[in-house]
């Protein structure tokens, strides 16, 4: 069984993935717009900084290829202690199960590390094995968002999948 090494994206991580973002553009756009410049990796790696962010990089443990990204954005704690879950996959290492390992471990990461009691997971209706990768691991749909979020320039219709700390 494949396993993947999960940790907190650091600026040396910035060519490689780059590059994989860049080499998997096709394959991500449906459904994300990840950064593809220096630019891109610059701000997003700024918004890791502020405390409401926090950004994985998933790697094949026997090659150290980054197998994937995950995000928690907008934590915020007090009496809601939420964030926003997201992730994307490398087409090299699709249908594996290696995003499904990779998401189970941030999951464990905010409800453990990060202290969360809610994540939610917003995905497009047609993105069936985004939806199916969350279903295993116990998300519930919410309910539906019409025009959501804009990705690739269009506001997109999402579904609504959370879970609760206690729901795991």
């Amino acid at each position: 069984m494949r396993k993947i090494s999960l940790r907190k994206v650091c600026r040396q991580d910035a060519e490689e993935l780059i590059k994989a973002n860049t080499e998997n553009r096709l394959y991500h756009a449906p459904w994300v717009q990840p950064f593809i410049t220096q630019e891109g990796f610059d701000t997003w790696f700024d918004e890791q900084m502020s405390g409401a962010n926090i950004g994985f990089i998933a790697r094949d443990p026997d090659t150290g290829s980054i197998t994937g990204v995950t995000h928690l954005s907008q934590i915020f704690m007090r009496g809601f202690q939420n964030a926003y879950l997201s992730y994307y996959g490398m087409i090299r290492f699709a249908g594996h199960g290696l995003m499904t390992k990779a998401v189970r471990l941030t999951v464990q990461a905010a409800f453990n590390d990060v202290g969360l009691h809610r994540l939610e997971a917003n995905i497009q209706p047609e993105n069936m094995k985004s939806i199916a990768l969350v279903r295993r691991l116990g998300f519930r749909n919410e309910g539906f968002s019409p025009r959501y979020l804009r990705i690739n320039g269009e506001w997109r219709d999402h579904e609504r999948w959370a879970l609760l700390r206690d729901e795991r």
